[in-house]
């Protein structure tokens, strides 16, 4: 699937965000993804100008993805070397918890909730069974879908369910030469997993991780990606210690056709935006809590919110509280929030995922 600029920019900010703020080798990562992703733009372009405008900014990003090992190495402050070695532990910099929450926290989505019971949740709660009919348990599942769509609380969600320690780790972490080489680093985060009688591994924004190795850049890349591939059919899936490896993303298509295989993610579950019980859940937890005149009839809402994500919803319900209290604020009258009043925050906020970026969606189910 073509790249899209949103992609490129959504890579560019991030790889210049990580650059100011020294944390250089994400940034190099990220800069080279976009510089790929600029090229393969330039290839499209219209006309020769463009093209050539596309092609000069995918060099001037390569070579700022170059100077990022320079200034590291500038960067870094003289310490001994236990230091060095004792922060390259990965209990010192990946964050351990024991969610609290299950699925009965998730609003709707059940057929998703179903999907993720059937493949992952029921082998681990009924081990015997799983022995018994030789259902493997643990491996890897990626969840996919527009931003905003709660992957990362359905993730935690499964924790709590099969009672797991969570792993939460991003691929910044990894790839940061603070606490040694990326390579070492995945390894250094599977051996602490497995350690645990059951644990998860959750990366959110995977295709950082593990993106197409097609033309890249990416020195650092050739070397992860086999690295997590290894690691994921490393699994022993039929021990008594089981481990889940989750990864999120909002674009599949990004990444490494190689990690899509079986035996390694064995579940690729669609997170869609949320159906109609899910927005009116989402209503009751975002909006029912505040200050509501009489004629704002969630039920209603619901309609009104359909192609929201769960995030929009949020801030729907954020925006629409503040035009009252900003009212308040300045000398007006403390009243309810109106149904116009929450009209106006659906008008301001809009929906975040167009349709063309859920046609991409359906269009990676249907290929994988």
């Amino acid at each position: 699937m073509p790249v899209s600029f949103s992609t490129f920019e959504r890579l560019k900010d991030k790889g210049v965000a990580a650059y100011k703020t020294g944390d250089y080798a994400a940034a190099k990562s990220y800069l080279a993804q976009a510089a790929e992703a600029m090229i393969e733009l330039a290839e499209s372009a219209p006309t020769e100008k463009l093209r050539k405008q596309h092609e000069s900014l995918a060099r001037e990003l390569l070579e700022m993805a170059k100077s990022c090992d320079q200034r590291k190495s500038a960067a870094r402050p003289a310490r001994a070397k236990e230091d060095d070695d004792r922060s390259s532990d990965a209990n010192d910099w990946v964050i351990r918890e024991k969610p609290g929450i299950t699925f009965n926290d998730i609003a709707g989505l059940d057929d998703v909730k179903q999907e993720i019971r059937l493949k992952m949740i029921y082998p681990f709660s009924h081990p015997d069974l799983a022995t018994h009919y030789g259902v493997n348990v643990g491996g890897g599942v990626l969840l996919y879908g527009p931003p905003g769509t709660g992957k990362t609380m359905i993730a935690r969600a499964v924790a709590g369910e099969i009672e797991a320690t969570m792993f939460v780790v991003s691929p910044a972490q990894i790839l940061s030469k603070w606490v040694g080489e990326a390579e070492q680093n995945i390894k250094k985060l599977f051996d602490a997993a497995k350690a645990e009688p059951r644990a998860i591994i959750f990366i959110d924004e995977i295709e950082a991780l593990v993106p197409r190795r097609r033309d890249s850049h990416s020195t650092v890349m050739t070397r992860v990606v086999p690295q997590i591939l290894q690691e994921l059919e490393g699994f022993d899936r039929k021990a008594q210690r089981s481990l889940l490896f989750m990864g999120a993303t909002n674009e599949p298509w990004a990444l490494d056709p190689a990690v899509m295989r079986p035996g390694r993610f064995d579940a690729k579950i669609h997170v869609p935006l949320p159906d109609e019980p899910a927005r009116y859940r989402l209503l009751e937890i975002y909006l029912a809590k505040r200050p509501l005149a009489d004629e704002v009839n969630l039920a209603a809402l619901v309609a009104l919110l359909d192609g929201f994500s769960g995030a929009d919803i949020k801030a729907v319900a954020e925006r629409a509280a503040t035009i009252p209290f900003l009212s308040a604020v300045g000398g007006g009258e403390q009243r309810a929030i109106t149904l116009s009043d929450v009209n106006a925050a659906i008008e301001q906020v809009g929906r975040s995922v167009q349709k063309a970026d859920l046609a991409k969606y359906d269009a990676f189910a249907t290929a994988n």
